[in-house]
């Protein structure tokens, strides 16, 4: 009996507790549906009008990079530049110790001297062989002997005269001077250093950076997508609709002034999968040097698209949503495209939303497909401010 009497209070005691825990939940639940939906902060998709940077890196090259070399064999005599001084064409750089090259010029003086001297005498003998034939005091013969005689003196002088050319251009090589406008690169040689045309270093490096040019790169697909962004039956078409481009220096600043791509090189390389293009930027006052890196940005306007922020959307398996306004204040999750640039903290969508749509802005993590919410709506200029700085 006394079991039985402890079975029933036990069985009292869990319905008492069980109908405490449903009386709360009730609380709950009415507390909720007292309180009505939850506020969310939505907005309604505008179309706005933008630009979109690509930003790649580059590799900047003066429009001529020259490599001074010597085309004789000597020590260096003086050196008249320091390294990274601006010169002008025809301007002296160094001078070469080579006195052979002195002795063959005298040597080709004294040889033309020589050779004009036998010319002379050749001369005088067919000077005086010609009046003799004609009074047949001796044969025809005596006279062509002389003639071929002076031919072959002459023949001699010229060539005596070439030599001396030869010899002048071999001592004008001992004077080393500059074949464009440009800068001086690093001179590795000293005074005194022996050096030679067959040297594998350089003297030095004379760069024209009056213009430069930045070398970057495109992928397969990115080249392709270039290609339908902008006009154009050919590739040199396209290139004249492309917009000047911009240079981003190492520092992340802006260079001053813009540039042109001016060629894209048809041929693949298999070995990177790319495909090397060219931009051309002015630099009056030097300041971009030969070998500087940096990064060639390309503009791509967006005129009338849909943009949306960034913290509206979510990832879900490789994939990116929002959550729409729907019918009676329902929100419904939504797939959307979007392009592979973006602006600052916005997305571009391609696909998925249209203008006049209202999106939950922000605050969405608990939110479920399908819940009633009471929207809170969000001017337009407050959500798209940053776009437009």
């Amino acid at each position: 009996m006394r079991k039985v009497t402890t079975l029933l209070f036990s069985l009292s005691i869990g319905m008492l507790l069980a109908s405490c825990g449903n009386s709360d939940e009730a609380k709950k639940a009415a507390a909720a549906a007292a309180a009505g939906p939850q506020a969310y902060p939505v907005f309604t998709v505008s179309t706005q009008s933008t630009e979109l940077n690509s930003d790649y890196p580059a590799t900047v090259e003066g429009i001529q990079n020259v490599d001074i070399r010597p085309k004789v064999d000597g020590f260096i005599e003086e050196i008249f530049v320091d390294e990274g001084a601006m010169v002008k064409k025809g301007q002296l750089l160094f001078t070469i110790n080579a006195p052979q090259y002195e002795q063959q010029v005298r040597t080709a003086k004294a040889a033309i001297s020589s050779a004009e001297a036998d010319v002379n005498a050749a001369q005088l003998q067919v000077n005086k062989t010609k009046p003799l034939v004609e009074k047949d005091i001796i044969s025809k013969f005596d006279l062509q002997s002389a003639q071929l005689t002076l031919q072959s003196r002459r023949a001699a002088l010229a060539q005596a005269k070439a030599e001396l050319v030869n010899a002048q251009v071999n001592l004008g090589y001992t004077r080393i001077t500059s074949p464009v406008d440009g800068v001086v690169g690093s001179i590795p040689f000293k005074a005194g250093s022996l050096v030679s045309s067959a040297s594998t270093e350089p003297l030095t490096t004379v760069s024209n950076i009056s213009k430069v040019y930045a070398y970057f790169s495109l992928n397969e697909k990115q080249l392709l997508d270039f290609s339908k962004t902008y006009k154009g039956k050919t590739l040199a078409e396209q290139m004249k609709n492309i917009p000047a481009v911009s240079l981003v220096l190492a520092d992340g600043t802006p260079y001053a002034q813009n540039g042109k791509i001016e060629s894209i090189i048809g041929q693949i390389n298999t070995a990177t999968g790319s495909v090397r293009l060219r931009a051309t930027f002015p630099n009056p006052i030097a300041l971009l040097k030969n070998g500087a890196s940096a990064s060639v940005r390309i503009p791509q306007a967006v005129d009338n698209g849909i943009l949306i922020p960034q913290k509206s959307t979510m990832d879900l398996q490789g994939k990116k949503f929002v959550y729409v306004l729907g019918d009676s204040s329902k929100v419904v999750s939504t797939e959307v495209e979007i392009m592979d640039l973006s602006k600052d903290k916005f997305y571009v969508v391609t696909k998925g939303l249209k203008q006049g749509d209202k999106v939950v802005l922000e605050g969405f993590q608990s939110l479920k497909d399908g819940t009633k919410i009471k929207p809170e709506e969000q001017s337009a200029d407050a959500v798209y401010a940053d776009l437009k700085k």
